[in-house]
């Protein structure tokens, strides 16, 4: 029997195709990976990502659309945050909306306009961000935002040409991670505020778009991004290990949270050394550092200490703290947990701040040094 050639078939060739092409050159010598180690935590990040891009972008009706977690303790890509539970859902600029949600209990809650990603890729600007000092909350913790439209004074965000998905944030400083918490809860809805007809059933042109869609995204984060050794690091982020840049705002850098600062270095470990950071939070709205691998996702926070934010924090008398990250318990304050890895990313992000931000500094020493200072 002749093998029909529909469109889907293509399409699912295609994926096929694309992730041989990712085993090869991404998970391989052309973006440093070298050992075993390292390919397969490549191929755990391509697994990550390819379920995120099926997740978001296969089903793809921004007519009806439907916020969906974008990260989760099972799903780690794109710097995710132990400390935040972040949601997404797929708009038109031509079509208004209404969104409603609970803050939950979290300290800063916020919805960006992500701009060109209706394809699947990367968003490359963002188009816009509301935070919770820009819209009306009740006593109940809820809210009522509105997208696109006739122009409002409050809880109101255009829709430029080219808007195509909205991005929320519920930052949280608990004493255990919220990313890992079931008992958290946002509600969020999203609407088109003219009804709109029921979609059309799925077509061999529909479920080809939603494959190809599914491939634009992994793809734009992982063949499209050059290798970290070669690309230019934006200002917050430092190619030297153990050194923090200046925190800085990113600008309208994809993915990014406008009203945030950030820093970010490289940590490097042997077996025996530990890395003490120390620093003074800021006055800000909320701020965590965080460990992330090579491919920007978090270390295992449901299990470990790979994070502080400044619930979690012993200050010390003068009101700073001390940080430090190693491989194994020192039985001392601050303490982050490596779980043995030699490299990682350690990612700082503090959030509205107000005033000058204090960069954290970090010196290597040999872990049996290591003496209490509080």
């Amino acid at each position: 029997m002749t093998e029909s050639q529909t469109e889907s078939r293509k399409a699912l060739r295609e994926l096929i195709d694309f992730l041989s092409e990712a085993d090869e050159r991404w998970a391989g010598p052309e973006w440093n990976i070298e050992s075993e180690a390292d390919v397969v935590n490549a191929h755990r990040a391509l697994m990550h990502l390819l379920e995120a891009g099926l997740l978001s972008y296969f089903e793809h009706e921004p007519q009806h659309p439907r916020f969906r977690r974008i990260v989760s303790p099972t799903r780690k890509h794109m710097g995710d945050n132990p400390d935040a539970i972040n949601w997404d859902a797929p708009i038109r600029d031509d079509v208004a909306y209404r969104v409603r949600g609970r803050v939950d209990g979290a300290v800063y809650v916020s919805f960006t306009i992500e701009v060109d990603t209706h394809d699947g890729r990367m968003a490359q600007k963002t188009g816009g961000v509301l935070n919770d000092t820009q819209f009306d909350v009740d006593g109940e913790g809820r809210f009522e935002l509105y997208l696109g439209g006739e122009p409002r004074e409050r809880n109101w965000l255009a829709l430029e040409p080219g808007a195509s998905r909205i991005t929320t944030r519920h930052y949280y400083e608990n004493e255990t991670p919220a990313a890992a918490d079931a008992k958290r809860h946002a509600a969020l809805e999203i609407e088109p505020l003219e009804p709109r007809p029921a979609p059309a059933a799925p077509t061999d042109r529909s479920v080809a778009a939603g494959i190809r869609r599914a491939i634009a995204f992994v793809r734009s984060r992982t063949l499209d991004q050059r290798p970290m050794a070669e690309a230019e690091p934006p200002p917050f982020v430092s190619i030297l290990p153990n050194t923090f840049p200046a925190p800085v705002t990113p600008g309208d850098f994809g993915l990014a949270a406008l009203d945030a600062a950030y820093s970010m270095a490289p940590f490097l470990l042997g077996p025996d050394d530990a890395l003490v950071m120390t620093g003074r939070w800021p006055t800000c709205r909320m701020a965590n550092v965080v460990l992330w691998n090579r491919h920007m996702q978090t270390f295992d926070y449901a299990n470990r200490q790979i994070s502080l934010n400044r619930a979690q924090t012993t200050l010390r008398p003068d009101g700073s703290f001390r940080m430090i990250l190693a491989h194994r318990d020192p039985g001392l304050p601050n303490w982050i947990d490596t779980a043995g890895q030699a490299f990682g990313l350690v990612f700082w992000r503090f959030m509205l701040p107000e005033g000058p931000i204090e960069t954290p500094r970090a010196e290597r020493v040999p872990f049996a040094s290591l003496v209490d200072d509080q």
